[in-house]
């Protein structure tokens, strides 16, 4: 398989890591010589992310070793389905089994939580999203197998998306008090996003009650984050939003509503069923239970 330069060098990172100078115990019992057949099999039911990255930290212990997927990223398995046959030195394969299995059991773990939340929410308009609570150096991994669960990414970054939160607007206040100025925090906020240098970035604001939120919507923003809001509050936000939406529509308004926080599997239908447009959960990616995966020689 072609791998991407920056991927191989995180691999070849990864595989260093756990090899240091050498793996001695394999060195010590198995001959460099001896080739052997392997299988990887789902050890609990889950949905497979990381496949490419697995074959490729087999390829780079060793240029020889064949590996063939029973299974492609995205796709539901139940526990004993073997997902992968490898044929390779015993030498090479075993040294690369824990870091190849780490990421294919971490990335999977991430692509289930994401689809348990998604199906929990199928019969409502929403989107799953998640959010910027990752592992340094490792977002674009952890973001691509939210969207191998079937959720949305968030903004990848802090460079392609305005996100006015509440540290920034507590800024806004102490170096303009409202005593100087004509509006409130929130609208002087946005006022001053809205000369953002680029038209295509939008603009979103975490508001935490029903007031600001109002605020807020006055400024037809992209979207409004609801943040740890009840959820009474949410469903009267999403009236108040469709009720400006009608009065405002031959200009174009299209402000989403994103709920967020406190969010989990037990409770998301119920955020859902508001009418909110969009759910982002720091949990899909802080928090997934790894998924189960082993090696074993046949």
């Amino acid at each position: 398989m072609i791998i991407r330069p920056k991927i191989k060098q995180f691999l070849e990172q990864a595989l260093q890591e756990d090899i240091g100078t050498g793996d001695i115990t394999t060195a010590s019992v198995i001959s460099k010589t001896k080739k052997g057949r392997f299988i990887i099999i789902a050890k609990s039911p889950c949905v497979v992310c990381g496949m490419g990255l697995t074959e490729a930290c087999f390829e780079i212990a060793h240029k020889d070793t064949k590996f063939r997927p029973m299974a492609t990223d995205g796709t539901k398995v139940l526990k004993g389905k073997v997902v992968a046959h490898i044929e390779g030195y015993y030498y090479s394969v075993l040294t690369a089994e824990r870091t190849a299995l780490n990421l294919l059991n971490w990335l999977s773990g991430i692509a289930t939580l994401t689809d348990r939340f998604v199906e929990a929410v199928k019969d409502y308009n929403v989107q799953i999203m998640d959010t910027r609570k990752t592992i340094p150096t490792l977002r674009y991994m952890q973001k691509y197998a939210v969207r191998t669960g079937g959720g949305i990414n968030h903004r990848l970054g802090l460079y392609d998306q305005i996100l006015i939160k509440d540290n920034h607007l507590v800024a806004v206040n102490n170096e303009q008090p409202l005593s100087e100025r004509e509006n409130s925090v929130i609208i002087e906020a946005l006022l001053r996003a809205k000369r953002k240098p680029s038209k295509d970035l939008k603009i979103e604001i975490e508001v935490k009650n029903l007031e600001e939120f109002k605020e807020a919507l006055v400024m037809s923003p992209d979207i409004i984050m609801l943040d740890n809001m009840k959820i009474q509050d949410i469903r009267e936000a999403v009236s108040v939003r469709n009720a400006h939406r009608i009065k405002q529509q031959d200009l174009g308004f299209k402000t989403q509503i994103e709920a967020s926080g406190n969010i989990n599997l037990e409770n998301v239908a119920s955020f859902a069923e508001t009418g909110v447009d969009r759910i982002s959960i720091g949990a899909l990616t802080h928090s997934a239970p790894a998924a189960d995966f082993s090696l074993e020689a046949e």
